[in-house]
């Protein structure tokens, strides 16, 4: 679903990274450095009345697609919660050039990392993957490690898709209502990797959220940032229901099946887990 006009401003784009940023954190899934994220816009935006300073690099990935769109992305090394009080000091903005495999990276004088952050193959490829097959003009990314869905990962019995979406989203509506595909779920790979980074494309072509095992997820969004910010929140308070369930000897069992079936004929969702 594209972006309609008027389209969001460069300054406003960061600032909606640096909430969610900031919401990230605020449900322990950012500790540290951990997480990262980019927006794709296809919309011309002037990146140089905020990031004067430019230099021209080679992208991990060819994205032939994006070529004369932008990628404000998040910088190696920075905190998730620090973008919002000063996100010119924490992200860059890419102009990708005609051909997809060089682009143009923007950034502060204030600029605190040396380079982009290291999953930025996996973001690319996925914005790269979803502008070629949807012709969308805004794609949002975000890489975090939310605390249970990450414990979670590293148990035997949740590491497939359809049993962690099951067991998962049964806590509340309204995670099925806003994950009705349910979450992916993918093996652990070397984090930055090109194995990762097409597997994560792949999973993401049909999942909104999607598992990386023993090191966090990874959440897509065509309509906002903070849509993609809010599909981990939910994935994250199912896991943490799950997680509470699991140390209580499992006295709960959630919504059934049937409920859940019921709640989504009641609301027009369509959904492929239950």
């Amino acid at each position: 679903m594209p972006v309609d006009a008027p389209f969001p401003a460069l300054e406003t784009l960061m600032r909606l990274i640096g909430q969610a940023g900031r919401r990230l954190a605020e449900i322990d899934a950012s500790e540290g450095a951990a997480g990262n994220v980019s927006v794709y816009v296809a919309w011309p935006i002037e990146p140089r009345t905020v990031f004067p300073q430019v230099e021209t690099i080679a992208l991990p990935h060819p994205a032939p697609a994006l070529a004369g769109g932008g990628l404000l992305v998040s910088g190696s090394g920075r905190r998730l919660r620090e973008i919002l009080d000063d996100p010119t000091a924490n992200l860059g903005f890419v102009q990708v050039d005609p051909g997809g495999t060089t682009g143009r990276l923007y950034t502060s004088e204030r600029r605190l990392f040396r380079n982009l952050t290291s999953e930025f193959n996996s973001h690319l490829a996925v914005h790269q993957d979803q502008a070629e097959r949807t012709g969308t003009n805004f794609h949002a990314l975000i890489h975090a490690q939310p605390l249970h869905l990450t414990y979670l990962s590293h148990i035997p019995e949740y590491q497939d898709t359809l049993a962690l979406s099951r067991r998962v989203l049964r806590w509340e509506p309204e995670c099925i209502v806003h994950l009705p595909q349910g979450i992916g779920f993918i093996p652990y790979l070397i984090p930055g990797s090109a194995a990762l980074m097409q597997a994560n494309v792949e999973m993401l072509r049909r999942y909104r959220v999607v598992v990386w095992a023993r090191h966090g997820v990874m959440a897509r969004s065509d309509q906002s940032v903070k849509r993609a910010c809010d599909r981990i929140e939910y994935a994250e308070t199912g896991a943490r229901y799950e997680y509470l369930n699991l140390v209580n000897h499992e006295r709960a069992s959630g919504l059934s099946a049937e409920e859940i079936r019921a709640l989504c004929a009641a609301f027009g969702v369509e959904q492929e887990v239950f």
